[in-house]
């Protein structure tokens, strides 16, 4: 375990193993992404088949253990807010250009979060009645958000495409790219390297270099576009 903790590059840290840890874990897995759990009690592990590290995730000593200076992201999803703080100002010391995801519990932990250096912070709570409030009014749009996000769905997904320097579509108009008439896929946004975005471009939209599409469509031919875009 240790070996391959050291080999770890690239990688997400999950700080916490209860029932959103673990439901992240899955996402992931199901994604095939690279992340490591680390966790104080070795009895929520289980038989897990993943990566884990038993420790207390707000010292940063265990952060380091988990290669927290090659790592790509962290979620924390500690019980408490002050956990969740706690990591996040040691994660951001460690690691000044982390993408770090908090979980906030009471409602003025978001803004000490962000304060503390998370560049995200997500409510549980807040989301969730969200959700149920949309179940009601907008029962179909609900349906299909779950139906295109929902991991290991094979007839259609919803997935984020960066656009490399490298990439033949560089350049190119969407209706040049041939996305839409040979894949079939729609290109719902594109967000640009400032933080715009773009929704619903038109056919004479230029893909530019560090540009991101948010597109839909088949699994398959979202797989070709992610190569399109990378070469």
């Amino acid at each position: 375990m240790e070996k391959k903790i050291k080999e770890l590059s690239d990688h997400y840290i999950i700080c916490g193993f209860g029932r959103m840890g673990k439901i992240i874990s899955k996402e992931l897995k199901a994604e095939k992404v690279k992340f490591l759990v680390i966790e104080k009690d070795s009895g929520c592990l289980g038989e897990e088949d993943c990566l884990f590290l038993v420790g207390d995730a707000t010292r940063d000593n265990t952060l380091k253990e988990a290669g927290i200076d090659r790592a790509r992201g962290l979620i924390t999803v500690l019980p408490g807010d002050a956990e969740n703080l706690f990591v996040v100002l040691s994660a951001r010391g460690l690691n000044p250009n982390l993408l770090i995801v908090a979980r906030a519990v009471e409602e003025d932990a978001e803004q000490k979060l962000l304060r503390a250096g998370a560049t995200k912070v997500v409510s549980p709570y807040h989301i969730g009645g969200l959700r149920m409030a949309h179940t009601i009014l907008k029962p179909t749009v609900v349906d299909f958000i779950e139906f295109a996000t929902k991991s290991g769905n094979i007839e259609l997904q919803m997935q984020e495409i960066p656009i490399m320097e490298s990439s033949r579509l560089v350049g190119l108009t969407m209706e040049e790219c041939g996305v839409g008439k040979d894949l079939g896929i729609i290109i719902v946004a594109i967000k640009q390297p400032t933080g715009d975005t773009r929704f619903s471009p038109t056919f004479q939209s230029q893909v530019k270099a560090g540009d991101t599409l948010i597109a839909l469509g088949e699994t398959s031919k979202l797989k070709i576009l992610e190569e399109m875009a990378r070469t």
